[in-house]
């Protein structure tokens, strides 16, 4: 009797764990159709992003692998920052191997260098892991006290309000930021189903429906991203990084 007793009582618990996460599983894709995770995105990207005056180091904090989307997004960016700011220098932020040149950092510079940029205003910060050791290597790059410099962050739009507070923290004092927004296509991407020809089934016809098509997939990559993020900033004033 007591062992059925504990079945039935933790049955109970699984029944409601379960409960829980249909009803947050189904919040989340409720919200998708909504333009709560974009906004929650584009504050990630924006609400400590200002640009006040002309940077004297651009610095590219390491996002995944070369080629990638968030790499290349980041090379596009510091691309345009540097043509604009050219006295500028530039640090790539990546963990590398001095003696490997197909390393991530060195090829961020090979398409930075094949953009036209200079090779001589390339510098690279090698030991950072993430943000916070990121910020703390570049305190003194060099040699020299870049804290009180006019800095230029470039990274992922998510990742952009935790890289500012971060640097803030380990005594930036002139921090711009520059976040990787992707721009929207312009065309219409509206399509007639029946014109495409194929089956004709019960299945509803999309071509006219992008809401489905696309800002479902991309609000909960948003969210996905959202999430992780603010997983990240809760660890990082739990620990006094920010």
């Amino acid at each position: 009797m007591a062992k059925l007793n504990i079945l039935n009582h933790i049955g109970s618990i699984l029944r409601k764990v379960l409960l829980v996460f249909g009803v947050f599983f189904l919040v989340i894709l409720s919200l998708s159709f909504t333009s709560l995770p974009f906004w929650g995105y584009y504050w990630l990207g924006t609400s400590k992003s200002n640009i006040t005056e002309k940077p004297e180091y651009i610095i590219l904090l390491g996002g995944g692998g070369m080629p990638s989307e968030s790499s290349l997004m980041r090379v596009f960016f510091v691309h345009r920052a540097a043509m604009e700011s050219t006295n500028s220098l530039i640090i790539i932020s990546i963990p590398v191997n001095a003696n490997d040149s197909t390393s991530t950092a060195h090829l961020v510079a090979e398409e930075l260098i094949s953009k036209g940029i200079n090779a001589n205003r390339i510098l690279f910060e090698q030991k950072g892991t993430n943000t916070r050791s990121e910020a703390l290597n570049l305190q003194k790059f060099n040699g020299t006290d870049i804290t009180k410099k006019s800095i230029l962050l470039v990274t992922s739009p998510e990742h952009m309000r935790r890289a500012v507070l971060t640097f803030r923290k380990a005594g930036f004092s002139r921090i711009n930021a520059l976040p990787t927004f992707e721009k929207a296509i312009e065309a219409n991407l509206f399509f007639d189903d029946t014109k495409l020809g194929g089956n004709k089934t019960f299945v509803p016809e999309i071509g006219g429906n992008t809401e489905v098509r696309y800002q479902f997939w991309n609000h909960l990559k948003y969210e996905i991203l959202i999430a992780r993020e603010m997983a990240a900033m809760g660890y990082y004033k739990l620990r006094g990084w920010i």
